[in-house]
């Protein structure tokens, strides 16, 4: 089920999905384009756009973790650094707007754009330090900061993102998008560098406020916050500006793509297959047991074998040293209340193959899972989670889920499966 979910969502599909829509297929064949693909998705996003023969490629540059398979020669790829940016993203950055400069007036910027984009293309704007800007986003992360508040903060600390990446070519600019964002807001995924930015600064500083991370900032970025809220330095490009005018933009790969096809693959064993429509949210380890009563009610109302599926994207508040990542504690939350379910296996994972600080996906835990460990000498659950240790919780007992790679990101999926 797992693997069909990132199937429904491969580069290939989603390129695919793309050319049969007849609005972004025009905008891929109408004229000329540059196409400048970021995020763990974007060598193969732009090696499957780059294979279609009624495309016209003017110049090509993929940024991301590592090259996928079959790149052509005309792709130039640049590696850079994720989950945290590196003088490599810095150079990505200046890259991609060194070519968005040269596209023509009759010519169009493609952005493909999917989940790690805003680490992998990155710099400061004018006037601040990088490594504040490193510094700030590391310490809004670590807070437990969602997506949304942290790409606020990105956008308007960014010479590239929050617009102005669009702003700066003088053609037409499209943006695709390979959605790992809840609600699916192309001004937030991968920091939305060809789009108009809807945040503002006291966005920004409600949200630095509300997990009372002021003191955690570097001051300098404290200090610009504080200065924008005041009107004393700009905005980040908004709805209208002049230079945007010719912007637009398309998700063509989502997590409810992902949901589809697991709910397809469970069907075929023999499941009834149920979907959670609400997206997950929230720190891991607090709403992993609310959201297993909500799937055990939905499992419930159905005889036979049940597979309970959902999609979203959880945090994680890091106090300890461990090594792991938010589905990983996810699915340890859920150790405890599911020891007394019987025929009962859980499983989140990162569509993108890597969970936090972990190098595996995810992890699945049943019923047995917190006897095992105990025989093991394993600690408590709930000591484990307090370390953000829970990589080296489920690694000895074998339920670690490794995928390496997967050249896509549509968030994280949950899975719940009752045999009675």
């Amino acid at each position: 089920m797992i693997q069909a979910a990132l199937d429904g969502v491969s580069a290939g599909r989603v390129v695919a999905r793309a050319f049969d829509d007849e609005v972004t297929r025009s905008r891929l064949v109408s004229e000329p384009i540059h196409l400048i693909a970021v995020g763990k998705a974007g060598p193969a996003m732009a090696t499957a756009v780059m294979a279609r023969p009624e495309v016209r490629i003017r110049t090509a540059l993929a940024i991301g973790t590592h090259p996928s398979a079959a790149m052509p020669a005309a792709l130039a790829f640049l590696p850079a650094a994720h989950p945290f940016p590196d003088q490599r993203s810095r150079a990505a950055a200046a890259e991609a707007l060194a070519r968005a400069t040269r596209v023509g007036r009759n010519e169009r910027l493609v952005l493909l754009l999917s989940g790690g984009a805003s680490a992998l293309m990155c710099e400061a704007v004018d006037g601040l330090a990088f490594e504040d800007k490193l510094a700030a986003t590391r310490a809004f992360m670590l807070a437990g900061a969602d997506i949304h508040q942290l790409n606020a903060l990105r956008k308007h600390l960014s010479r590239v993102k929050g617009g102005r990446l669009a702003a700066a070519c003088p053609g037409a600019t499209t943006t695709l998008a390979l959605s790992d964002v809840i609600g699916d807001d192309l001004s937030v995924i991968g920091s939305g560098p060809g789009l108009p930015d809807p945040s503002t600064w006291a966005d920004v500083a409600a949200a630095v406020e509300s997990h009372e991370a002021w003191d955690r900032l570097p001051a300098a970025v404290a200090a610009r916050i504080l200065e924008g809220c005041a009107g004393r330095v700009a905005d980040t490009p908004k709805g209208g500006d002049a230079g945007l005018a010719r912007s637009d933009g398309f998700v063509v790969g989502r997590a409810a793509h992902a949901v589809d096809a697991a709910r397809a693959a469970a069907a075929d064993l023999g499941y009834a297959a149920v979907v959670m429509h609400e997206r997950l949210t929230g720190e891991a380890r607090l709403v992993a047991p609310g959201w297993l009563s909500r799937a055990l009610a939905l499992a419930r109302a159905h005889r036979g074998p049940v597979c309970v599926l959902s999609a979203g994207e959880t945090t994680v508040r890091v106090k300890g040293m461990g090594i792991g990542g938010r589905n990983l504690e996810f699915a340890l939350a859920l150790a405890e209340p599911m020891a007394t379910l019987g025929a009962a296996t859980a499983a989140s994972v990162g569509t993108d193959g890597i969970d936090g600080t972990s190098d595996v996906a995810g992890a699945m835990v049943d019923g047995e899972t917190v006897r095992r460990a105990a025989a093991r000498g394993l600690p408590d659950p709930a000591d484990v989670l307090d370390r953000n240790d829970s990589f080296n919780f489920f690694a000895p007992l074998g339920d670690t889920i490794r995928t390496g790679p997967t050249d896509t990101n549509v968030g994280d999926i949950q899975v719940l499966l009752v045999n009675p």
